[in-house]
């Protein structure tokens, strides 16, 4: 009993992928790489901007530290400076001579607003004292333009800012 038994084929045999079915893939792969590139851009942004405020906080910390050394300065007032963003020139320099409580007020101040100038863009600061006296209250205002900020807004361009306060006293 010899059987005809005939392999199964199909009617319609599958070559490949259709044209459309390449350039639908290719549209689908470029949206998402575009999408890739724009997180990857934000994620660049928001770490410029994290790293100008740790670097605020070290320099708000330099000073405080610099005003605990010279505790009779801080209690005179010597230590506060009007908003500005011009770095002063102390007129002694103290990493080599011996001085006075004044004059290294002044020499701390100076290297202090030369690191925020160097260190921050288009940066002003302001330090305060808010309660004269034994013990004194200063307030340490340091404010930057963030690159990653250059927008404006209704009310002008995004001024990034830290603050902070120290009371020091003998």
């Amino acid at each position: 009993m010899p059987h005809n038994l005939k392999p199964f084929t199909s009617k319609a045999s599958q070559h490949g992928f259709s044209m459309l079915e390449i350039l639908i893939t290719l549209v689908i792969i470029a949206i998402a790489m575009l999408g890739t590139a724009g997180l990857q851009l934000n994620a660049l942004r928001l770490n410029k901007g994290s790293q100008s405020r740790t670097q605020a906080i070290f320099l708000a910390s330099d000073m405080t530290e610099r005003m605990e050394a010279n505790k009779a300065a801080v209690i005179l007032g010597t230590y506060a400076i009007a908003t500005t963003n011009a770095v002063s020139i102390a007129a002694t320099d103290c990493a080599a001579t011996a001085c006075d409580s004044a004059s290294l007020a002044a020499w701390d101040k100076s290297q202090w607003e030369a690191a925020v100038s160097n260190l921050l863009p288009q940066a002003s600061w302001t330090i305060s004292q808010t309660t004269a006296g034994n013990p004194s209250t200063y307030s340490i205002v340091i404010r930057w333009i963030d690159r990653s900020d250059v927008k404006t807004v209704t009310s002008g361009t995004i001024v990034d800012s830290y603050t902070a306060t120290r009371t020091i006293g003998n």
